[in-house]
C-alpha cells in the first residue's frame, strides 16, 4: 500500500515538472513572440512616424528653374584647363519629346513604381535591406528616380547611412515642389550616363551619332540601362557588358507588358551599331593623358560617377606648353617621313627625373581614331635596352675607356652583327654605344651575366617578362614605354628611381582639398658613378653618335633603338630636370621601311625638349667628371663581311658614324631616308673565312669570349 502510494506520488510530481517546464517552453516562445512584435511595432511606428515628418516637410523653391553647376574639371599644373567633363556633352530635352518607349524603358529598370510614390519607397527600402543582409553584401538597391534626382542635384555620392536619409529628405521635398514629369524630365537631362555624356540626348549623339527621337528601341534600351554603372556598360568600353545589360532592360519592360513578345525578340536580336567615336574625345586636349589621371583617381578611391558628378578641380601635374609640343611633334615628324596612315603611331611620355611630375603624355598620333595607349603598350626596344647591359658592366667594375673587341661573335647557332655587317676592330666601351655596336654589347652581357643584366632591369623598373637569354643585350624582349623611360630617369637622377605620377591636388567645389600627392616615392638604384658614366658615354650618342638628330643646344644624352625589320623606333634621352621616352611603329607590327631611332623618333624627341626643358637653362648634369679619353680608327680598321644568305639587319641604326655623320636637320633626315627607300638591295657575295677572337681579360684589353667553345643561349652564369 505504501509502495503504490510512492508510486503515486513520483507520477505526480513527474507531472508537475512537466507541466513547470511545459510552462516555462510557452512562456519563453510567448516573450520572443511578444518581443517580435514590440519591434515590428517599433518599426512600423518608426516608419509612420518618418513618414509623417517627410510629409510635413516644405517645397523646395524655385526647383523648376534649377540648373546644377556640378562641373569637374582636370587642370595642367600651369593653369590651362585640359578637361571638362559637362561642358560639350550636356544636351536638354523637354520630356514630350523623349520617346515613350525610353520612359517605359527608363521606369521598368530603374522604378517601376515612380507614378505611385512619393519620392521614395519604404516599403522597397526594407525588402532590399533584408536581402542585403542575407546576402552579407549590397545585391539590390532601393533608390526611386527621385532619390537618384535628389544625390545628383544636391548630394555626393558617398555611400553611408547619413547621405541616404538625407536623399530621403531630399527626394520627399522634390515631390511635393515639381510634378511627376519635371522630375523625368530633370532626372533625364541630367543623368551621367557614361563617356562623358550627361543627359539621354547627349547620350544619343555621342554613342549613335543620333537625335533621342531617332533611336530604335533596343538603342534606347541600351541608354537606359547606362545609369546604373555608366563606364562597366559603356558600349565603348565592353561590347558584351553592354548587350546583356541592355537585354536585361528589355526583359524588365516584356514582364511589365510595355512591349510584346515580337518586339523584344527583334530587339534582342538587333546588333549594336555605334558612332565612330565620342564627340567629346575631340575637345579634350590632352586625352590620354586624361586617361591616365581617371586611373589614377580610380586609386585613390574615386568612381566613375564621383568624378564626373562631383564637381572637382583635379590639378594635375601635366606642363601644357610641353604637352602641345608633343602634339605638335608627333604630326609634324610623321607627316614628314610619309607616315600618315590610320596605323602608323606614335607615343611620347615625359616626365621630372627629381620629383616624377609627369609633364607631357601622348598613346598615340590621334586619339578620335584610336583610344589605344601605346605608351603602357609593350614593344620590343631594340637598342634602346643596351644602356642596362652597359649599366651592368660599369657596376662590375668595367670602364667606358676599357677596350672591346668590335669583331664577329658566335654563340651556340647565334651569331648577332653588326649594321651593313661592319666591324671596327678594338674600340673602347664608350664607342661601342655611341655607334651601338650588337656584337659588344653581347661581349658585355657574355662578360657580366644574364642575370646580372636582368637584375639592372628589374631594379630600374622594367617589370615585363624578360627571357634569360644573351637576345635580350639587343632589346629581343617587350618593354612599355612608360618603364623604360622611367628606368632611364635613373641615370639623369644620380641613380636614384622615381615613381612618376599626375595628380597633384584635388578640391571640392567648395574649395575644400580633399587630396594633395604625397612626397615622391624615391630610392637609389645604381650608384652615382655608374650614373656618371652612363651619362658621359650617352652624351657621345646625340653629339657624335646615332642620335645626333636630337641635338637640342644643351647637355643631353640618350640612347636610340631600333628593332629587327624596322618594326620598332625610339628615343630615350634626357637632361639633369627632364626625361623623354619616344616609340614609332605600326599597329600592326609591320615594317616601316628604314625607319630608326635616329630619325624620327629623334626628331620628335628634340622638338618636345627644347620646350620641355626651356624652363632650366643650359644646366649640366652635377655629376664627378668622366674623362674619355680621345680614340681614332686606324685606317683600314673597318672591316666588312658579307654572307651567302641576303643580309639581315639586326640592328638597321648602326651606321658607321665615325666616317658618315648622320643628318641632324629635318631636311636632310628626309631626303637621306628617301635615299634609303630607293635603294636596292645589295648583291650577296662569297662569305669569308669565320673570324674567331682570342679571349682577353676585360680592363684595358678587348671584352671577348671567355672560352674557345661556344656557349649556348640561356645557360646560367654559373655553368659557363
Amino acid at each position: 500500500m505504501v509502495r503504490i502510494r510512492r508510486t503515486e506520488r513520483e507520477a505526480s510530481a513527474k507531472s508537475l515538472a512537466k507541466r513547470n517546464l511545459a510552462r516555462r517552453k510557452n512562456a519563453f516562445w510567448n516573450n520572443l513572440r511578444n518581443l517580435i512584435i514590440f519591434l515590428i511595432a517599433c518599426v512600423l511606428a518608426g516608419l509612420v512616424a518618418f513618414k509623417v515628418y517627410l510629409s510635413s516637410l516644405p517645397p523646395i523653391k524655385n526647383l523648376d528653374g534649377f540648373k546644377p553647376n556640378i562641373v569637374t574639371q582636370f587642370y595642367s599644373a600651369d593653369g590651362e584647363i585640359i578637361k571638362t567633363f559637362t561642358a560639350y556633352t550636356y544636351r536638354k530635352i523637354d520630356i514630350q519629346d523623349v520617346p515613350e518607349d525610353f520612359i517605359h524603358a527608363l521606369i521598368a529598370t530603374e522604378d517601376k513604381n515612380f507614378y505611385k510614390h512619393e519620392g521614395y519607397d519604404l516599403t522597397g527600402l526594407v525588402r532590399s535591406t533584408i536581402q542585403n543582409i542575407i546576402a552579407g553584401r549590397v545585391v539590390q538597391g532601393a533608390s526611386t528616380i527621385t532619390q537618384q534626382l535628389a544625390r545628383i542635384l544636391f548630394l555626393s555620392n558617398e555611400r553611408t547611412f547619413d547621405r541616404k536619409i538625407r536623399e530621403l529628405v531630399v527626394a520627399a521635398r522634390i515631390e511635393k515642389s515639381i510634378s511627376k514629369d519635371k522630375i523625368l524630365e530633370m532626372y533625364v537631362n541630367n543623368v551621367y550616363l557614361g563617356s562623358g555624356a550627361y543627359g539621354v540626348e547627349a547620350a544619343a549623339q555621342t554613342y549613335f551619332n543620333k537625335h533621342l527621337s531617332q533611336l530604335s528601341l533596343p538603342e534606347l534600351a541600351l541608354i537606359a540601362g547606362l545609369p546604373q554603372a555608366p563606364s562597366v556598360y559603356s558600349p565603348f568600353n565592353n561590347m558584351d557588358l553592354a548587350i546583356q545589360r541592355r537585354n536585361q532592360v528589355l526583359t524588365r519592360m516584356y514582364k511589365t507588358r510595355y512591349i510584346t513578345k515580337e518586339q523584344y525578340e527583334n530587339a534582342k536580336a538587333a546588333k549594336v551599331k555605334l558612332t565612330g567615336v565620342p564627340r567629346f574625345y575631340t575637345t579634350n586636349k590632352a586625352p590620354y593623358f586624361c586617361d591616365y589621371v581617371l586611373k589614377e583617381l580610380e586609386k585613390l578611391g574615386f568612381d566613375e560617377t564621383d568624378i564626373s558628378q562631383g564637381g572637382y578641380k583635379v590639378t594635375t601635374t601635366l606642363d601644357y606648353k610641353t604637352q602641345d609640343a608633343v602634339n605638335n611633334a608627333i604630326l609634324k615628324n610623321l607627316r614628314n617621313y610619309g607616315l600618315t596612315k590610320p596605323n602608323q603611331q606614335a607615343a611620347v611620355f615625359t616626365f621630372s627625373p627629381i620629383d616624377g611630375r609627369i609633364l607631357a603624355y601622348a598613346g598615340g598620333k590621334d586619339y578620335t581614331y584610336s583610344q589605344f595607349d601605346r605608351v603602357q603598350a609593350i614593344r620590343p626596344s631594340g637598342s634602346a635596352f643596351k644602356p642596362f647591359v652597359y649599366t651592368a658592366a660599369m657596376e662590375k667594375g668595367i670602364t667606358p675607356n676599357d677596350m672591346i673587341e668590335d669583331a664577329p661573335i658566335k654563340i651556340g647557332d647565334w651569331a648577332p652583327r653588326n649594321y651593313a655587317s661592319k666591324y671596327r676592330g678594338k674600340i673602347p666601351v664608350y664607342s661601342a654605344l655611341m655607334v651601338s655596336s650588337n656584337v659588344c654589347a653581347v661581349r658585355l652581357i657574355q662578360e657580366v651575366g644574364i642575370r646580372a643584366v636582368i637584375q639592372v632591369a628589374r631594379t630600374l623598373g622594367i617589370s615585363t617578362p624578360l627571357e634569360y637569354d644573351y637576345t635580350i643585350a639587343l632589346g629581343s624582349n617587350g618593354v612599355k614605354l612608360f618603364e623604360l623611360t622611367r628606368a632611364y630617369g635613373a641615370f639623369a637622377n644620380g641613380g636614384y628611381v622615381v615613381q612618376p605620377y599626375a595628380i597633384e591636388k584635388i578640391e571640392t567645389s567648395h574649395g575644400k582639398v580633399v587630396y594633395r600627392a604625397p612626397k615622391t616615392r624615391i630610392s637609389r638604384q645604381i650608384s652615382l658613378k655608374t650614373a656618371a658614366e652612363m651619362t658621359a658615354m650617352m652624351k657621345t650618342v646625340i653629339e657624335r653618335g646615332t642620335g645626333a638628330a636630337a641635338k637640342i643646344g644643351k647637355p643631353a644624352a640618350g640612347k636610340t633603338g631600333t628593332t629587327d625589320d624596322y618594326k620598332d623606333a625610339s628615343f630615350v634621352g634626357y637632361t639633369p630636370n627632364v626625361v623623354t621616352g619616344v616609340w614609332v611603329g605600326n599597329d600592326d607590327n609591320s615594317d616601316m621601311r628604314s625607319i630608326q631611332g635616329g630619325t624620327v623618333p629623334a626628331l620628335i624627341w628634340r622638338d618636345v625638349m627644347k620646350v620641355a626643358t626651356e624652363p632650366y637653362g643650359n644646366t649640366d648634369f652635377n655629376y664627378p667628371e668622366i674623362e674619355l679619353k680621345g680614340f681614332q680608327l686606324k685606317p683600314g680598321s673597318i672591316k666588312v663581311y658579307k654572307e651567302e644568305e641576303k643580309e639581315q639587319e639586326e640592328n638597321p641604326e648602326q651606321q658607321n658614324v665615325t666616317e658618315t655623320p648622320p643628318a641632324t636637320t629635318p631636311a636632310e633626315a628626309v631626303e637621306n631616308f628617301k635615299k634609303k627607300n630607293s635603294v636596292q638591295a645589295p648583291v650577296p657575295v662569297a662569305a669569308p673565312q669565320p673570324v674567331t677572337p682570342a679571349p682577353a681579360p676585360v680592363h684595358q684589353q678587348p671584352v671577348s669570349t671567355p672560352a674557345p667553345t661556344p656557349i649556348p643561349m640561356a645557360v646560367p652564369e654559373g655553368m659557363n
